[in-house]
């Protein structure tokens, strides 16, 4: 279960920014304090508790808990949780993109990324916070808000990002 759940980890920064493509290519390590994985059936559960650091490359993940599901064998949902997991890794052009939040989900099925309880992503291109985020990987649509709580979106002009790696 380990080496498909770390798998899995590492598909969830590149899927919300352009992430390095490189890293899905390099050796993964997964630490933390104790590890309880069910393989009995094809439904499973495995979870890595206390200081989980999840390192792939340029990616990054820190939590206090990852819990990876299974159903029918394959990843149903991956949930980070923490105050707060982060994710970090360097973009293609060379920038870095940080996310953090009280609870990170993905459902690779579904290709959705939901980042809730005070959630921040930041790029050199601006940047996005409040209470909930959901990132559809598939058509690039994220929603946030419309649920009583405010949204931040800061928008950097363009003359302040950095060029992309090879001109424009």
């Amino acid at each position: 279960m380990a080496p498909i759940a770390l798998a899995v980890l590492a598909t969830l920064l590149p899927a919300l920014a352009q992430a390095k493509s490189s890293d899905r290519n390099q050796p993964m390590t997964l630490d933390s304090d104790n590890s309880d994985c069910n393989q009995s059936n094809p439904d499973s559960r495995c979870v890595f508790s206390g200081n989980v650091e999840i390192i792939q490359g340029t990616l990054e993940i820190r939590a206090g808990r990852a819990e990876v599901m299974q159903r029918g064998g394959d990843i149903d949902q991956v949930v980070l949780t923490g105050k707060q997991a982060t994710m970090k890794q360097q973009m293609d052009d060379g920038t870095t993109m940080n996310a953090r939040a009280d609870r990170i989900v993905y459902e690779p099925k579904k290709e959705l990324l939901t980042l809730t309880g005070s959630y921040q992503v930041e790029s050199p291109r601006g940047s996005n916070s409040g209470q909930k985020m959901v990132y559809n990987m598939a058509s690039g649509q994220m929603q946030s808000g419309g649920d009583g709580t405010r949204v931040r979106t800061v928008i950097q002009p363009r003359a302040a990002t950095p060029a992309k790696a090879g001109g424009n």
